[in-house]
């Protein structure tokens, strides 16, 4: 009888032991980059794109949000964070660095793995099923919650905008706040003029109703491009970055003649407390704040699998468009730190400001036009980002099927960008414009981390693999991005109060939402192929 027991409490544990075992190979469960590529090419997207249209999509998520509306609040400070002063010039450095290391190992994996994904699939590839969700997820916030960042942001420009026709009725140029704005800037809006929120903004079963009409407006407007299609899209971007790049070269022109070095080193005492009023923390919080402005050019990987020629274009898209990018911002920073004193830099319209106090209000009525047209660029290629990861995500059997389908026509995932659509719109009704952004934040250094470690450990794995784009100077500049971002995200916690602990929050949801569904999603898939497969046989 002993025995049996004995016998029995054994098979027991045996099976126990298999279970544990099979979960945790699944958990680990890397994917080959040869079947990422052969399942693009079975079931893939339409390839349309060159060099040049990722270049002007890279330039078209890049430049925008950052130069209109994040660089005042970098140069000045907010009230979770402290301000670069005339040394924001020094943190666009310090963020384009980072960005350059991140964006070579970018280079590699998309040039070796041209396939829809991004971040997401070249975790796949090197630390298997579990991570590749993780990052996914954090993917998602990147470019949804960018999106409602700059989807924010583009609605104060438009009714600055409307503001400037006086022959439109006031119930069009003076809305209420609550369709205009999110509740909590509705909110605050309404106490800074003395007024309890309560008694203006309507509400639900106790719940108030902020509806930001503008944002839904263009929301919708990017829906219908993207689902027309990339080529379609590509154009569109293509003619609002060049108005932008011709705004802000008016701008720097214009603003030269106004600059004053003492607004850069002060007219009394050591030069550098002017130029960097905070220190090394205004400076290092600068850099992670105007971080927000240059997420646009991981959204070219994520095009991977529309590209005609991916080895050799997207290389040259994607560290074409940060370099663009680059030079433009610190023109941008040197003028307008040396136009205005920092203590008077407008945090909401930055630039448009700067030549309204010079008396140049025709210049700044422009500025206001290029705002617009950036802003609606960079909206274009973030939720193109964050339908492309979930469209692979869905592929490998994370995400419901549904997903997957094209447009009949357009061979585009219409399905998806609607929901993605209607899940910004969601989204724009609650978050306001800097938590937006510093989630955004989070997620962007999260992701650039993992794809600097996967390059590294490729390398390792399947050194013989080709790569028609190499990091160079390997294992050091992977590793330079690695410490650059991670210390800029680390640094940066101690002054955001809200969003570092939404980030880890969001990354608990993912936790639950993977093992509640898609780890089961997966099986299931996996079973399927292989009774499938006994079949056939």
């Amino acid at each position: 009888m002993h025995n049996e027991d004995n016998n029995l409490n054994t098979g027991f544990e045996k099976k126990e032991l298999n279970l544990i075992s099979n979960f945790t190979k699944h958990l680990f469960t890397l994917k080959s980059p040869d079947s990422m590529i052969k399942q693009a090419q079975d079931g893939g997207l339409k390839k349309t794109l060159n060099g040049f249209d990722l270049i002007i999509l890279g330039v078209g998520a890049i430049i925008g949000s950052g130069i209109f509306t994040v660089v005042g609040i970098a140069a000045a400070g907010s009230a979770e964070s402290i301000g670069a002063g005339p040394g924001l010039i020094i943190s666009m450095l310090l963020a384009s660095l980072a960005c350059i290391f991140s964006a070579l190992c970018y280079s590699e994996f998309a040039s070796m793995i041209p396939v829809a994904g991004s971040a997401y699939l070249y975790t796949y590839a090197t630390m298997g099923e579990f991570m590749a969700w993780i990052i996914g997820w954090v993917l998602m916030l990147e470019y949804i919650v960018g999106y409602i960042a700059v989807v924010s942001a583009w609605s104060g420009y438009f009714m600055q905008f409307l503001r400037g026709f006086s022959f439109l009725p006031d119930c069009i140029i003076n809305p209420p706040v609550y369709l205009i704005h999110d509740y909590s800037t509705a909110a605050r809006e309404l106490i800074s003029q003395g007024i309890d929120p309560s008694t203006v903004i309507p509400s639900f079963m106790g719940i108030p109703l902020c509806i930001n009409v503008p944002g839904i407006l263009i929301t919708l407007l990017i829906i219908a491009i993207l689902i027309k299609g990339m080529q379609e899209s590509t154009k569109m971007a293509g003619l609002m970055v060049i108005i932008k790049l011709g705004v802000v070269a008016l701008f720097v022109i214009t603003g030269a003649f106004y600059v004053k070095p003492e607004n850069w080193i002060g007219t009394g005492g050591p030069w550098w407390e002017t130029f960097a009023p905070n220190g090394l923390s205004g400076i290092f919080m600068g850099a992670f704040i105007i971080f927000f402005a240059y997420i646009g050019f991981d959204a070219i990987a994520t095009a991977a699998e529309e590209t005609k020629n991916p080895q050799k274009n997207l290389p040259i898209g994607i560290i074409g468009s940060l370099a663009t990018c680059t030079v433009v911002y610190v023109l941008v920073a040197l003028i307008l730190t040396g136009v205005v004193p920092i203590d008077k830099i407008d945090v909401h319209a930055p630039i448009a400001s700067a030549m309204t106090m010079v008396g140049q209000n025709w210049v700044a009525g422009l500025i206001s036009i290029g705002a617009l047209t950036g802003l609606t660029s960079v909206l274009l290629v973030l939720m193109l980002g964050a339908t492309r990861i979930l469209f692979a995500m869905s592929r490998d059997g994370f995400l419901p099927n549904i997903l997957q389908t094209l447009h009949p026509k357009h061979k585009t995932p219409h399905i998806l960008t609607i929901i993605v659509g209607i899940i910004c719109i969601l989204g724009s009704l609650f978050l306001n414009i800097s938590t937006a952004a510093e989630l955004c934040n989070f997620g962007t250094f999260a992701s650039f981390i993992i794809v600097c470690v996967a390059v590294l450990i490729l390398r390792k794995t399947e050194p013989n693999r080709p790569r028609p784009f190499k990091v160079p100077f390997s294992p050091i500049l992977p590793l330079m991005g690695i410490i650059c971002c991670s210390g800029l995200m680390i640094y940066s916690m101690q002054f955001l109060k809200t969003s570092r602990l939404l980030f880890p929050v969001w990354v608990i949801l993912g936790i639950v939402f993977y093992f509640t569904y898609s780890y089961k999603k997966q099986r299931e898939a996996e079973n399927a192929q292989e009774v499938s497969f006994g079949d056939n046989e």
